[in-house]
């Protein structure tokens, strides 16, 4: 039997790395929408070799993070409203079965992770927490619901746009914090309670809301 013959695979440790450090600064709000991503830069402050770098950012690339191209800089995703409506559509599409399907799927563990996700928001926005550790903790419940509905490719497709929809909803805090604020935890607790003992249309119609309340917000604000 033939063999066809394969290259050896990279080892692209550093790569990750540097997808993950920049990840987590553009997360931060360290680079905002619209920022240059400089190569030579990154790569003196995270020590690496800017080949790592640049396959770091490649990654960031196709998560829709980073726009690349031919003689134009590297910059973070410029937060447009057409862009605005494609993610936050097929999210709302996407946070509709996820939450319905966990309802069914979820173990009392995994419901018990969302009321102590819930909780942990709650502290954050009494002890005045920053946009971005607010958002960690929301993007945070909504990882727990698509684990707990146990449909890998349900979770795959959630990856997809998972970067998008950290960066468009930093985008939206920093524009109208106070209103992000004000609704986050209630708007959490009610998808808890209707996952543990609601109705499911109930809880299907109030999932694809809580997306379309934020794609308004973040509209109106750019």
């Amino acid at each position: 039997m033939e063999v066809t013959p394969l290259r050896k695979a990279a080892r692209r440790g550093l790569a990750d790395e540097a997808a993950d450090r920049v990840r987590e600064a553009i997360f931060a709000g360290h680079f905002r929408p619209g920022a240059p991503l400089r190569e030579v830069e990154l790569a003196a402050s995270l020590e690496i070799s800017r080949g790592s770098v640049r396959e770091g950012i490649a990654q960031l690339a196709r998560e829709g993070l980073v726009r690349v191209g031919w003689h134009r800089p590297t910059t973070v995703v410029d937060v447009t409203a057409e862009d605005v409506e494609e993610v936050y559509s097929v999210r709302a599409a996407l946070d509709r079965l996820a939450a319905v399907t966990a309802r069914t799927a979820a173990s009392p563990g995994d419901l018990d992770a969302l009321d102590a996700l819930v909780v942990d928001l709650e502290k954050a926005v009494r002890s005045k927490a920053d946009g971005p550790q607010l958002l960690a903790l929301d993007i945070a419940f909504h990882d727990r619901v698509y684990a707990a509905a146990g449909n890998g490719r349900l979770a795959e497709a959630w990856e997809a746009v998972r970067s998008q929809v950290f960066l468009f909803q930093l985008q939206r805090v920093s524009l109208g914090h106070e209103h992000y604020r004000a609704r986050v935890v209630a708007e959490h607790r009610e998808l808890a309670e209707l996952m543990r003992a609601g109705n499911r249309d109930r809880l299907a119609q109030v999932a694809e809301a809580h997306v379309h309340s934020a794609r308004e917000s973040l509209l109106a604000g750019l």
